[in-house]
C-alpha cells in the first residue's frame, strides 16, 4: 500500500500523464492517497512559511483540504458542465483524486528550511503543481487540446485568486486598524 502511494507521488512529480489514464490509480484507496497528499502539501507549506512567518500547521492542513475541494469543484464545473468536449464524462470523485495527485510537488516544500530557500521552492513547486493540474485535467476530461486544459485550470485559478483576495480584503476592513485612519 505504501509502495503504491509512493509510486503515485513519483509519477506525479515526473508529470507522467499515464498516471491519470490508469484506472488502478483510482481504486478504493485513491481518495485517501489524494487527501493525504493534500494534507501533507498544506503542512509542507506551513513548514516553509514558518521560516519567515509563524503559521499554524493544523490550520494549513485544513486549508489544503478546503483548497482541494474548491480546485476540484471549479475544474469540474468549468471542464465538465460549462465547456466539455464530446468525450468528457467524468465523475467529480475522479477529478478530486486527480487534483490531489497533481499537488504532489507541494511535498517538496518541506525542503524550504531557510528563508533564502522559501521563495524559490514555493515558486517552483507552485508552477510544478500548475503543470500537473493542466496534465491531469487534460487526461481526466479526455480533452484534445492542451490550450483548453490550460484555460480550464487558469480560469479556476483566477476565480480562486479573486475569491481569496476578496475574502482577505473583507477581513482587513473588519480589523480595528482600519478605523484608525
Amino acid at each position: 500500500m505504501f509502495t503504491e502511494f509512493l509510486n503515485i507521488i513519483v509519477r506525479s512529480l515526473k508529470l507522467d500523464k499515464t498516471l491519470y489514464k490508469d484506472n488502478r490509480n483510482f481504486g478504493e484507496a485513491a481518495i485517501y492517497f489524494a487527501g493525504l497528499i493534500m494534507i501533507l502539501d498544506g503542512i509542507a507549506g506551513a513548514v516553509a512559511a514558518n521560516t519567515v512567518v509563524k503559521t499554524a500547521i493544523g490550520i494549513s492542513g485544513l486549508t489544503a483540504i478546503l483548497t482541494w475541494l474548491i480546485w476540484s469543484l471549479f475544474i469540474f464545473v468549468i471542464g465538465v458542465k460549462l465547456f466539455p468536449d464530446k468525450e468528457t464524462k467524468v465523475p467529480f470523485k475522479k477529478i478530486l483524486i486527480a487534483v490531489g495527485y497533481a499537488h504532489s510537488p507541494g511535498l517538496l516544500r518541506f525542503f524550504a528550511v531557510t528563508p533564502d530557500l522559501m521563495i524559490p521552492i514555493i515558486f517552483l513547486t507552485q508552477f510544478w503543481i500548475f503543470a500537473g493540474l493542466i496534465i491531469s485535467t487534460k487526461q481526466i476530461l479526455n480533452l484534445k487540446s492542451n490550450i483548453k486544459s490550460f484555460g480550464i485550470v487558469f480560469l479556476s485559478f483566477l476565480i480562486i485568486a479573486f475569491l481569496s483576495i476578496s475574502f482577505v480584503m473583507s477581513r482587513m476592513n473588519a480589523l480595528p486598524i482600519s478605523t484608525i485612519s
